[in-house]
C-alpha cells in the first residue's frame, strides 16, 4: 500500500525488499504498524490521554476520511452513525481498491470523491498535516479543518472521541464505554484485536506454514470462546452494547465473504456459529449500522488481484450472507 518517506510517496515495488526482510526477521509472521497521529478531540479542548490539546468538539470542524472496505475505518463509520454525528463530522470515502498510490479517491464516482479538498489520494492529507511525514498512510483519518492538521489516525481512539466528546452538541448520551465496565471492555478488546480482528490478517498474510497454523488455530479458539460467551447474555458484556461489540462487528461482517476464502480462515464460517450469527444480525439491526456494510465491496476487495493470494483476481460468487 506504499509509504511516505520525508513527505515523498514510495510505491510498494520500492518497498518490497524492505518488507521481505521484515517478514524473514519475524519467521513469516505479519506485523501491523502503529498510528502516527494520536491527538484527541475533547468536549472542552483539553488534552486527551495522548498528544496535545486544542481540539475542542465543535459542529462542522472535523472531517473523517475512511474506506468502506477497511475494517478499522468501519469502526468509525459505525460510531459516526449510531452517535448521531453525520451532521456534525464530515465524511470523504476513498475508492474501495488501492492503487500504487495507496488509498485514492475516484472523481468519476460521487460516492468516492473527496468532498473536502477534492484530493487524489489519502497520502496528500498526511502531507498537508506534516510536509515531511514518514510512515504508513492508513485510514481512518480524523482531520481538523480549523487547524489544518490530522487529529488522529488511530481508529480505536477516534471511536472513543465519538463516544462522548460531542454529546453536548448532539444530545446523544449513549455510552459504549461506561466507566464501570472499562476494565472488562479493555481486556476483551485486547483479546479480540490480537486473535480475531488482527488474527485473520495474521493468517491471511502469513508467509510460512507455521505462522499460518499458529494464527488460524488461535483465531478459531477465540471464535469458540465468543460463541460460548453469547450463551450467557445478548451481547459480549451483558444486555447492553459496548465498544467491544462494535469492534468485533467489522470482522464478523467480512468473515464469510472475505476472510473465509481469501485468507484461508476456513475451519468454520460465521454462519456455522448459531449464536455469533444471531448476534451479528442483532447488531446490524441497530439504527444506522446496516448502511455502513457493503458485502459486494468486501467480496471484491478481499479477492482482488494479488500476486501472493489471488494472482488472477477471481472473485467467488458466494457465499450468500443473510445477516442483513
Amino acid at each position: 500500500m506504499g509509504k511516505l518517506i520525508e513527505g515523498q510517496w514510495v510505491t510498494d515495488d520500492q518497498l518490497q525488499a524492505l518488507e521481505q526482510s521484515q517478514y524473514q526477521a519475524s519467521g513469516g509472521r505479519f506485523q501491523r504498524g502503529t498510528a502516527g497521529f494520536r491527538n484527541w478531540v475533547t468536549a472542552d479542548g483539553s488534552a486527551g490521554p495522548t498528544g496535545e490539546g486544542g481540539f475542542k468538539a465543535e459542529p462542522g470542524r472535523y472531517h473523517l476520511f475512511a474506506a468502506i472496505n477497511c475494517p478499522w475505518a468501519h469502526r468509525t463509520l459505525i460510531y459516526r452513525n449510531v452517535k448521531q454525528l453525520k451532521n456534525v463530522v464530515g465524511l470523504s470515502l476513498v475508492a474501495p481498491l488501492r492503487t500504487d498510490q495507496g488509498w485514492v479517491f475516484d472523481r468519476s464516482k460521487p460516492r468516492f470523491r473527496d468532498v473536502l479538498y477534492d484530493l487524489d489520494a489519502i497520502h496528500e492529507v498526511y502531507v498537508r498535516a506534516e510536509p515531511h511525514y514518514t510512515g504508513r498512510v492508513t485510514v481512518p483519518v480524523l482531520w481538523d479543518k480549523q487547524r489544518n492538521t490530522i487529529v488522529s489516525n488511530e481508529s480505536s481512539e477516534i471511536i472513543r472521541m465519538f463516544n462522548s466528546a460531542f454529546n453536548d452538541i448532539t444530545g446523544d448520551t449513549q455510552d459504549f464505554y461506561p466507566a464501570e465496565k472499562a476494565d472488562e471492555i479493555n481486556a476483551l478488546n485486547e483479546l479480540i484485536f490480537n486473535t480475531v480482528n488482527n488474527g485473520v490478517y495474521k493468517a491471511g498474510f502469513a508467509r510460512s506454514q507455521q505462522a499460518y497454523d499458529e494464527a488460524v488455530t488461535v483465531l478459531f479458539e477465540s471464535l469458540e470462546q465468543l460463541e460460548q460467551r453469547l450463551t450467557k447474555h445478548r451481547y459480549l458484556l451483558g444486555e447492553a452494547i459496548t465498544e467491544a461489540d462494535w469492534r468485533l462487528l467489522p470482522t464478523l461482517a467480512r468473515f464469510d465473504v472475505g476472510y473465509f476464502s481469501a485468507f484461508k480462515c476456513n475451519l468454520k464460517a460465521i454462519r456455522d456459529y448459531p449464536r455469533l450469527s444471531a448476534y451479528l444480525a442483532d447488531l446490524c439491526r441497530q439504527p444506522g449500522v446496516a448502511e455502513t456494510i457493503d458485502l459486494d465491496i468486501y467480496r471484491r476487495g478481499y479477492h482482488s488481484q494479488s500476486p501472493l493470494r489471488n494472482p488472477f483476481g477471481i472473485v467467488p460468487v458466494g457465499p450468500e450472507a443473510t445477516f442483513l
